[in-house]
């Protein structure tokens, strides 16, 4: 079962407990490349639903995930030939991709999908990010913030947003290195469209 309370474990010593609460349903912060993120098993509905509901985030906004290999992601998304041309030069790295779900992809949880059928998804530098995708699969990766508000790059932060009696793990990877977010494009077909300008320059 999910711990009943707040849990902090470092991020070195702590990544099988982690992995444990993943597969148990339950919420987990981590850090990633660019600041910390808060996610769940992308498949679990209920957990996918408290992500949000920490956030304070509406179920129509939808949150990318992590995946842990380009295997995976062309079992979720609709591959084209833009796709991979994006993936090799830019993945593992600070590039989401916003594409049409497969059949398979449909059946991850409400607010991974969205109502026109995209999934956003990328695959992570970050080695704790990556070992988590690795272990349970793909991962609901949103910033560790409510609402509008900036996200979290140290544990103080994170103590600040959240409260000792939320039912959540903390895996502590210490202060992060403030940097911006990821680039996210749609690709449609050969088509490809910047949906937010961030670490990665696309031309």
């Amino acid at each position: 079962m999910p711990p009943k309370k707040m849990q902090i474990i470092n991020s070195k010593k702590g990544i099988e407990k982690a992995i444990t609460h993943l597969r148990d349903g339950g919420v987990l912060v981590y850090p990633t490349e660019s600041s910390y993120g808060i996610g769940c098993r992308a498949d679990d509905v209920i957990a996918v639903g408290n992500v949000f509901a920490f956030k304070e985030r509406p179920v129509d906004k939808t949150v990318l995930i992590l995946v842990p290999s380009v295997e995976v992601a062309k079992r979720l998304v609709k591959w084209s030939d833009k796709i991979q041309q994006l993936v090799d030069a830019h993945w593992p790295g600070q590039l989401s991709i916003v594409a049409q779900a497969t059949a398979e992809g449909k059946l991850l949880a409400p607010g991974v999908v969205a109502k026109d059928g995209t999934i956003a998804l990328r695959m992570s530098p970050h080695p704790v990010a990556q070992a988590l995708c690795e272990a349970v699969g793909p991962l609901v990766s949103s910033s560790a913030n409510k609402g509008s508000e900036p996200p979290c790059y140290t544990l103080e932060e994170i103590k600040k947003w959240l409260h000792k009696e939320d039912d959540i793990m903390i895996l502590d990877g210490g202060d992060l290195q403030r940097k911006k977010p990821s680039t996210v494009v749609r690709v449609n077909g050969g088509e490809l469209t910047i949906l937010r300008d961030g670490a990665v320059e696309i031309s």
